[in-house]
């Protein structure tokens, strides 16, 4: 039995869904389960989003700007993208395929969307604006100092924590859960340390006006340009339209048909092979009740934790660099702002405020280093392994023989590439780049899930909001690119 999907790839083998205790294997998912076992993928989302844009965009933004007219496209865009995210997710829950696999299903197939997607993930983020922002961090912190403009250390630093992640990758047993259990680790320390840094040098006047700028719909300030805006919107959250390279860690979780089809282990696990075509289920009782439940974790999972965490990572910066600015008497620019804040701090409070703030710089930024770089090749492994039987007879069904050479390779051509602009000018490319992908994937989308078996398909009031994705990011985009080869659209 087989269940046809789209063109020019197999047919999706039919089987019933796992029970989340069989993957988990619990003997019930209850609130610690929950939180031991069953969240996870969004962590690693996190990990990326509390990163670029919350400690660079965001607050390099308010800022220079103030909340008001900046705050609210953080928060439509944390909405647009957590909605989107899941609806990414559904189809990898339902196929146990991942999203670059599933594009290949969309006519005319996947000779034209497997290689393009591929091409528009690498281009968007190889220019490694996160890593050189993190290896500012890691001078300030070896130092004692920001780094002087146009120093080759930073960069130097970034090219070591590029091999970090390779080490981080390599030593663990299943690449994904390395990630969630890394994410669990930085992700609390930057929220609790945000927190607790807010909580005592921040007045309550200032966590309002942060509040009040989020919920307060407002004509943007005038001076920031669309381009500014754009990149604020695409990396709010995580990356707009291609947030789909992320939310395959779901198979690799074992989420719904992702047991079936098998995941990417280190190099101290054991060999495993993932399938190259997806599987999913019969639409009987059984597995309508099944499905509901593995969708009710997606959604707890996505909401609870990405949104949440989303928020509070763009909140919690933000207002503490709007404080910064009324220490410091001056404004960030975008060769200062990724230790704007601990210089701030220290000359405010002392060397020992200094020394956190840049810690929790270099964290976030590391998380979201470790997040993209290993996308980048966890992406082009999937699309490689699904589309071509020569490589997988080469690699005799053991993706790791493409995982990690593929890693080395793109990390010597990050090392090369970061060396070529400011970083945050390098992160505004990227920002925008990703907006791009708004302009077409959320259709592609409509039509891989309108296609599932019937449990899992959409309602029709989704489709209304995948649209407005497509609307709100391919705005800014189209805009940036009007920016980029002349004069922008719109003006503020």
């Amino acid at each position: 039995m087989s269940h046809p999907l789209g063109v020019s790839r197999p047919d999706l083998e039919v089987t019933d869904l796992p029970t989340p205790e069989e993957v988990f294997k619990v003997s019930k998912i209850g609130p610690k389960e929950l939180v031991k076992y069953a969240v996870g993928p969004s962590l690693i989302a996190l990990g990326i989003s509390i990163g670029s844009g919350e400690w660079l965009l965001g607050p390099l933004n308010v800022g220079q700007y103030g909340f008001v007219g900046v705050g609210w496209v953080i928060l439509v865009s944390a909405l647009l993208q957590t909605f989107y995210n899941v609806e990414c997710s559904r189809y990898v829950v339902a196929t146990g395929e991942t999203p670059v696999v599933g594009w290949g299903r969309v006519p005319p197939g996947w000779p034209l969307w497997v290689p393009l997607s591929v091409f528009i993930v690498i281009f968007a983020f190889i220019a490694g604006g996160w890593a050189a922002s993190a290896g500012q961090g890691v001078y300030a912190l070896v130092h004692g100092a920001p780094p002087p403009a146009d120093a080759a250390e930073p960069r130097l630093w970034a090219i070591a924590l590029l091999v970090l992640v390779f080490v981080i990758t390599a030593a663990a047993r299943r690449v994904s859960r390395a990630l969630e259990l890394a994410n669990w680790v930085m992700i609390s320390t930057i929220l609790l340390a945000l927190l607790a840094v807010d909580l005592l040098v921040v007045p309550f006047s200032m966590w309002w006006e942060g509040i009040r700028g989020f919920i307060t719909p407002a004509a943007p300030p005038a001076g920031i340009t669309a381009t500014q805006l754009g990149a604020l919107a695409g990396f709010t959250a995580l990356a707009s339209g291609l947030n789909w390279y992320v939310m395959g860690h779901y198979r690799d979780k074992g989420y719904g048909m992702g047991h079936r089809v098998g995941y990417i282990a280190g190099l101290r696990g054991e060999r495993r092979q993932i399938l190259a075509s997806g599987v999913t289920f019969p639409d009987d009782e059984l597995n309508r009740g099944l499905w509901r439940r593995w969708y009710r974790l997606l959604l707890t999972d996505m909401w609870g934790v990405f949104f949440v965490g989303a928020i509070l990572g763009m909140l919690l910066p933000t207002i503490l660099m709007s404080q910064a600015v009324q220490m410091a008497g001056e404004k960030p620019t975008r060769a200062n702002v990724p230790t704007f804040v601990a210089s701030a701090l220290g000359e405010e409070y002392g060397r020992t405020a200094f020394y956190v703030a840049l810690v929790v710089g270099v964290l976030i930024l590391f998380s979201t280093q470790l997040g993209i770089f290993e996308a980048m090749v966890r992406v082009t492994t999937d699309a490689a392994n699904a589309t071509s039987p020569r490589l997988r007879r080469l690699i005799e069904g053991d993706p790791r023989k493409f995982y990690y050479p593929f890693m080395l390779l793109l990390l010597v051509i990050i090392s090369i590439v970061i060396f070529q602009s400011v970083p945050v000018g390098l992160v505004e490319w990227s920002a925008n780049m990703s907006n791009l992908g708004a302009l077409f994937y959320p259709f592609l989308l409509m039509y891989l899930n309108s296609k599932l078996p019937r449990p899992a398909r959409p309602r029709p009031w989704h489709y209304i909001i995948l649209v407005l994705n497509f609307l709100f990011f391919g705005f800014f985009f189209v805009n940036f690119i009007a920016d980029f080869v002349g004069d922008p659209l719109v003006t503020f």
